[in-house]
């Protein structure tokens, strides 16, 4: 494999995740200093081209703030954020909890929100700064009992929208992929009549990925992108 991330710095938010252990995995395979982000804690140590910071409350923009520090004291830099952290949940109006609607607001937009508030300064002294939000094909269409989790989801796409406008004079790109279902364990139990085959995998969604924060990407910003598989 070509080593087209050679010596940038990037950030994985929720890196314990199918998906983050994924791009980590396919990101350093391509040369890159990875820093892996996640509240759970990871056992894996720390190395010369990897910063693990375990513990991290993404909706804390103090703790936000502290990761953008240890990652200036570690590597001095930082090129891509992608942010993959996130959550969801099925909840119906009628008779659902209306706690769910902050529940993933929280999860999936203000993580999204703060790591990229936080982590702005570091990225704008990057020559190619670049971030990467995971959204889902649902911003465009709720189904039933999926509008708290399709309503965060299509916010994550109108912050990538505003924020790459705000930024596309200063180098740095903002894209957003937007998967169907995921071919993960979890959705497999919770699904397990389902075509499979017909799913995204985490190796193709993150292939995807790690093209938008690629040098050969530095023409696409403000897109949210369809990763559907052939569902």
């Amino acid at each position: 494999m070509t080593q087209s991330l050679s010596r940038r710095v990037v950030a994985i938010t929720g890196a314990l995740g199918n998906l983050g252990e994924t791009l980590a995995e396919m990101a350093a395979a391509q040369g890159a200093n990875l820093v892996l982000i996640d509240q759970a804690q990871m056992t894996m140590p720390c190395s010369h081209n990897r910063l693990v910071l375990s513990g991290v409350d993404l909706a804390s923009i103090s703790d936000c703030e502290e990761v953008a520090q240890q990652i200036n004291r570690y590597f001095g830099r930082l090129d891509a954020l992608i942010n993959v952290a996130g959550g969801y949940a099925w909840e119906p109006l009628l008779g659902g909890a209306l706690q769910a609607w902050d529940r993933l607001y929280t999860l999936n937009l203000r993580t999204a929100l703060n790591a990229s508030k936080a982590l702005l300064p570091l990225l704008l002294q990057s020559p190619a700064g670049r971030i990467v939000n995971i959204g889902a094909s649902m911003a465009a269409k709720a189904g039933l009992g999926m509008a708290a989790y399709a309503a965060s989801k299509s916010s994550v796409l109108r912050l990538t929208e505003g924020l790459a406008e705000e930024l596309k004079d200063m180098g740095i790109t903002v894209n957003a992929v937007l998967p169907s279902i995921l071919d993960t364990p979890q959705n497999r139990a919770a699904m397990p009549d389902a075509e499979h085959q017909r799913w995204v995998t985490p190796a193709q969604l993150a292939a995807v990925i790690l093209f938008l924060i690629s040098e050969q990407a530095s023409a696409v910003t403000g897109t949210g992108i369809p990763v559907l598989g052939r569902t």
